[in-house]
């Protein structure tokens, strides 16, 4: 099909933009060009700002974004692209490490559209694709027809297809699955010229009648036969490749593998040019569907040995040892990994296996027939290792907990920028492969050239296929930093041709090792690559500057641009060792806030419902950190364009835990509105929702007048529309008396020999809107056998940091740690009710008092508890178990907060709830209910509320039994299941007090 132009011609005057009249005249055409795509095309400056980073350490501004909807949109686009000698830049889930979708084209997003799975043949073994269908969302699907796809990523739970393609990419199951390469039967693809064709396994015949097709297709196949059939080309490509044991290799253009088919060695597999269009990052041809061979699932047991070693040497030398063995997989983490592990609050749960403080773990899988057989032998293992005199501690996971080691493991990349300070693990020389066999000598000259310049490095990953990810320490943002970067990766690339590795392994080339790859396969074939390239895409119109002809590895780095003094960056916050750009520079790009629903996880609600790049936590990130290093502004925050990508932010916290490089975007978003409040003043709405603690207070002198206000049909829907609320929404009322006046007015019957003396910590929601649920709790406390006791407090400050009123939260914190620091001296607990309230003592407190409070701080939000943490560490001493509690059984649905989630804690709840025996518990695997205090009230918020509850918990919540009970411990939730499904949701606390014996 010939190359399709716009019905209505864009104008050209020139072909390239800094001939066109400058930027205003580009804009012309690109607004032209939105006319015609049925998808959306930005070129304002904040998404270009969004888009110009992956996961690397590049940066460019792109010309402008393209979200396209379907075939259409992409013809149109290289149409123009064509026409207007502008490059497209392919991207999925943008998590390249090496700069493949970092370019100055335009970006095209093929993320939320293209996501079909199109077509599976059970009987084939075989499924088609878009390219934005999500691996393990792909594998969920298949899993119900007991098939599964084979090559997989760290980043499994958010990586697509058609970026695995483009990288070629593999995982830690390599050993047995290969890449992608092998397992893509056939992808369908737009030319440069605009024609689509499908690229598939051809015989000679098949080959033969390819060559004879007119125009550029027919063009592909003449020129690869006469590349490849060359006598002198293939000495060459046999000499200089990376030799055929190495079985990463990713090292530009795969032509040594189209040498190895038939028509050019007699017997081999047949020719297909998926083998080149996997790795080649996009820069060959369009991909709209891909064809993958799919195995069958595996049902057998298996089992992990987590082999401990003093140091990374005696690791690699017992990986030898266990690949005799035919182990599934044989992954590395040194001890720089594990002790990042120890600063993440998810994966700390996840180092159970970990005793003492090893060099490096080896974790090797086993297969078997049934456990015995695998214990077996992984026992035959770990005998060979100690008779070699490796290792000193061989615990072995199985069942379930298998889960959590592989976490603990895929973490490891998001985990190394978990770093305090401009000093990080850099992706400079991290991809390098060599046979296994020479890996560990291979990783002791490397480690000697590290030692010559006074540098050491990470050591992880894929152990069994000769790779691992290793990453220096540097300070990119100083010029010695840089200097180490070019010289490292020279250094490096030299070592790895004299082990004839790959310079890449799955990583891909990008613009990282593009400038490399003449010296890793020779120069006479590296202009074999620019003959394909040439060939392909003539008018460079497919992401240019990759693999060849590729910029410096040193340019467009992603602290280049960075002007702004460090001093003049305000905040209210603490941010531990670092200041708060620091804290943002923690984001790496691995993008594992694109999760969706199916991930389970609560990171980012917003983005598993509009599926907008705008909205993930990277996104924020990246337009933090590039006006804040940028801005000429005394205030830097005074921005519009930080102001749109912070709107969507719902202060979850899911990123405090699950972001493995533990970004608090919640906090940096505090600070942002904090800092934009001093330049543009505070909205009333803002005020109101952040004072709400006191106009409360103000209400409770007539709480019927107030209830009577908010709730009258038009008094309320004035107040709504003034406020700004959604009229779907019941303004919530307060109680006829607070819970603080009830509990000194009551009189309770003194008990000697209490468990325990508590301080029940009166927030702002309980003591005027759920007094009940207050009433019920001290009930529940003081039946299970432990005194209470208060003292006049002020309100958590939880609204006030939600709006970002942090000075007055500052003073609101100091005060609170002041009053309660006497606990310290107590073996005594402070115990709440509303999870977001009481765990601003361990979270939002400790990054707010003053410096002389911090130490204190600390310590008293270890002894400030949730209701239902408490009465889990009773349970965890033997103070607490069933006997309390009647026997009926009941099915409990249970939703946790998601301040709750981020400190690990949803399975204190559900451990609690289960006290009554014949209760049985289940975790709705939601992740934020979509309310989030007053963002679900918001009326430009609510239709986004709603959305994300239904991503998950409102059908669960339609499908329960009817008789099922629905537990949710925060007031937000509640009012959001109520709102959403019509289901009274009980705080857990009411749920207990009802099954505990008279």
């Amino acid at each position: 099909m010939p190359i399709r132009y716009l019905k209505a011609p864009i104008h050209s005057r020139s072909k390239a933009i800094n001939k066109r009249g400058g930027k205003v005249e580009m804009d012309e055409r690109l607004r032209e060009l939105q006319q015609h795509l049925a998808g959306a095309l930005f070129f304002d400056q904040k998404m270009r700002i969004l888009y110009a980073t992956d996961a690397s350490a590049y940066r460019e501004l792109p010309l402008a974004v393209a979200i396209p909807k379907h075939e259409a949109d992409l013809q149109t686009l290289i149409a123009f692209a064509d026409r207007e000698a502008i490059s497209l830049v392919p991207r999925a889930a943008g998590t390249s490490l090496a700069g493949q979708v970092v370019g100055g084209g335009i970006i095209v997003d093929i993320s939320k559209h293209f996501t079909k799975i199109l077509e599976l043949n059970k009987e084939e073994r075989w499924v088609r694709v878009q390219p934005g269908v999500i691996r393990d969302e792909l594998n969920l699907f298949l899993q119900e027809h007991g098939l599964f796809f084979g090559p997989e990523t760290s980043t499994a739970n958010r990586a697509m297809i058609g970026g695995m393609v483009g990288n070629n990419s593999c995982g830690s199951n390599s050993l047995r699955y290969k890449s992608t390469r092998e397992h893509t039967l056939e992808v369908e693809v737009i030319l440069s010229d605009g024609t689509t064709t499908t690229f598939k396994a051809l015989s000679f015949d098949e080959f033969c009648a390819k060559c004879a097709l007119p125009g550029l297709e027919g063009k592909l196949y003449t020129h690869i036969r006469s590349l490849l059939s060359d006598y002198n080309n293939q000495v060459e490509i046999r000499k200089e490749f990376p030799k055929a044991s190495v079985t990463r290799r990713n090292t530009g253009y795969a032509i040594d593998m189209l040498l190895d088919t038939d028509p050019f060695t007699a017997g081999a597999a047949a020719f297909n040019f998926c083998s080149l269009i996997c790795g080649s990052e996009g820069t060959l041809a369009f991909i709209t569907a891909i064809k993958l061979r799919v195995e069958p699932l595996s049902t057998k047991p298996t089992a992990l040995l987590c082999a401990h070693f003093t140091n990374v040497d005696d690791a690699l030398r017992a990986n030898l040892i266990a690949l005799q063995y035919d182990p599934l997989v044989a992954e590395l983490m040194d001890h720089y990994i594990l002790d990042c592990t120890k600063n993440n609050i998810e994966q700390r749960q996840n180092r159970f296996f970990v005793t003492g403080a090893p060099g490096a773990v080896l974790v090797i899988e086993y297969e078997g027939d049934d456990l015995e057989q695998v214990y077996s032998q992984i026992k035959k293992v770990e005998q060979a290792m100690r008779a070699a005199g490796l290792g000193y501690h061989f615990p072995v996971v199985s069942g379930a907990d298998k889960k959590r080691v592989w976490e603990l493991r895929k973490a490891g990349l998001g985990l190394l920028s978990n770093t305090a300070g401009d000093e990080k693990p850099v992706a400079v020389i991290e991809d390098t492969a060599v046979d296994v066999v020479d890996l560990p000598d291979y990783i002791a000259e490397f480690n000697q050239i590290l030692s010559a310049y006074g540098l050491y490095s990470v050591h992880y990953a894929h152990a069994a296929t000769g790779e691992l990810h290793l990453r220096p320490i540097l300070n990119l943002k100083k010029a010695a930093g840089k200097t180490q970067f070019r010289v490292l990766a020279t250094e490096i690339a030299k070592l790895v041709k004299k082990y004839k590795g790959s310079l890449s392994g799955e990583h891909g080339d990008g613009r990282l090792r593009g400038e490399f790859i003449a010296l890793m396969i020779g120069e006479h074939n590296y202009r074999l690559l620019q003959d394909i390239k040439k060939t392909w895409d003539p008018k460079g119109i497919f992401n240019p500057g990759k693999i060849v002809e590729t910029p410096a590895m040193d340019a467009f780095l992603r602290y280049d641009q960075a002007t702004r003094p460090l001093s003049r960056i305000p905040s209210v916050f603490r941010y531990g060792d670092q200041h708060l750009l620091q804290h943002v520079e923690q984001c790496n790009g691995s993008g594992d806030c694109r999760k969706t629903p199916l991930a389970g996880g609560t990171m980012c609600p917003s983005y598993m419902a509009t599926r907008d790049e705008q909205d993930t936590t990277r996104a924020r990130a990246n337009i933090l950190r590039e006006i804040l290093s940028t801005s000429v502004k005394e205030n830097p925050f005074d921005h519009e364009a930080i102001k749109e990508v912070m709107d969507l932010c719902l202060s979850c916290k899911g990123c405090k835990s699950e972001c493995p490089s533990s970004v608090d975007m919640a906090k940096l978003k505090a600070d942002f509105q904090q800092a934009y409040y001093d330049a543009h003043g505070v909205p009333m709405r803002s005020w109101l929702i952040g004072h709400i603690a006191g106009l409360h207070q103000i209400a409770a002198f007539a709480p019927w007048l107030y209830n009577w206000t908010v709730g009258n049909r038009y008094t309320g829907s004035w107040i709504k529309k003034v406020m700004g609320f959604a009229p779907q929404r019941a303004l919530p009322s307060i109680a006829s008396q607070t819970l603080f006046r009830w509990f000194n007015a009551r009189k309770t019957n003194d008990m000697p020999n209490r468990k325990k003396t508590l301080y029940f910590f009166f927030d702002e929601f309980t003591n005027y809107q759920d007094v009940g649920i207050g009433k019920q709790a001290i009930i529940l406390l003081e039946r299970l056998g432990y005194a209470i006791k208060a003292i006049k407090h002020p309100p958590s400050g939880r609204a006030l940091v939600s709006k970002g009123f942090l000075r007055e939260a500052k003073r609101i914190a100091n005060t609170q740690v002041k009053l309660f620091s006497h606990l310290l001296a107590e073996d005594a607990y402070l115990v709440g009710v509303e999870p977001s309230a009481i765990l601003s003592f361990r979270d939002e407190y400790v990054d707010l008092v003053d410096k002389e409070l911090l130490e204190t701080a600390e310590l008293l939000g270890k002894r400030a508890l949730t209701i239902e943490e408490f009465l889990f560490q009773e349970m965890e001493v033997g103070l607490l178990d069933g006997r309390f509690f009647e026997d009926r059984a009941a099915t409990v649905l249970v939703h946790a907060h998601c301040q709750q989630k981020a400190w690990g804690l949803q399975d204190a709840v559900a451990a609690v709830l289960s006290l009554p025996k014949n209760y049985r518990v289940q975790k709705i695997p939601s992740g934020c209910c979509g309310m989030a205090g007053s963002f679900g009230y918001e009326q430009e918020h609510y239709a986004l509320s709603q959305q994300i509850g239904e991503l998950v918990l409102f059908p669960q919540l339609r499908a329960r039994a009817e008789e099922s009970i629905v537990a949710a411990s925060g007031t937000s939730c509640r009012h959001q299941i109520k709102d959403g499904v019509q289901v009274v949701a009980l705080h857990p606390i009411t749920i207990l007090l009802q099954a505990l014996k008279a």
